[in-house]
């Protein structure tokens, strides 16, 4: 399998965390986003929606990170990213979502550079504007692991999750905004425990080729 990534994109940070996880080797093909490679013809032929990540399985392309994760966890069902049980999974897939689709989205490349040409943003307003929205989700995910009982060295208990397949890259996103992780211990307790593993520290952004 052929994985087009870019090694500071949190999208990529996450499919590679979830691809370690995994055990599934792929190869590394650098889509380099600061010269706007995935703009060219030779990436748009890969993926239509020029983005990264992109996954081809040798049978097709899969676009779209959250798609790809969950079409790993059920072609390669062990180990589990997912817990046992429906209210379990319902929650960890709401920590993914928190990160997913309210502080990422927002904070993307395309948003700001947009916020740069078209709005004139310098960078202590874009550190403001990636703060405000990084600070908003992490409250909330802050605050969903300081009610959990039964809460483990992870997002949900003493394995890692798709909750923080896509919080460490966030995380890592955060320290880049300038944002002060001191706020939220309990996160930063799971980052630690997160940077312990292997799938993680081999995922990491310093550590891909084209970094």
């Amino acid at each position: 399998m052929k994985l087009y990534n870019f090694f500071r994109s949190g999208t990529s940070h996450r499919l590679r965390i979830a691809l370690n996880l995994k055990g599934i080797a792929t190869d590394y093909v650098a889509v380099d986003l600061r010269v706007e490679e995935h703009l060219k013809d030779a990436f748009k032929s890969v993926n239509p929606q020029q983005l990264v990540p992109a996954l081809d399985t040798g049978e097709q392309v899969l676009i779209q990170s959250p798609a790809i994760i969950e079409w790993l966890e059920e072609k390669y069902p062990t180990p589990t990213l997912l817990p046992a049980g429906a209210e379990a999974r319902a929650h960890v897939r709401a920590l993914a979502a928190i990160v997913g689709c309210d502080i990422h989205p927002i904070n993307n490349r395309r948003i700001l550079e947009t916020l740069r040409k078209q709005f004139g943003a310098n960078e202590d307003a874009i550190n403001a504007w990636c703060g405000t929205w990084i600070s908003a989700g992490f409250d909330a995910y802050e605050a969903l692991m300081a009610t959990d009982s039964q809460r483990g060295r992870f997002s949900f208990g003493d394995a890692p999750t798709i909750a923080d397949v896509y919080l460490i890259p966030q995380v890592e996103s955060a320290r880049r905004f300038k944002v002060d992780m001191a706020r939220w211990p309990l996160i930063s307790a799971i980052d630690k425990a997160c940077g312990e593993l292997d799938a993680f520290k081999l995922a990491a952004p310093m550590a891909q080729p084209d970094a």
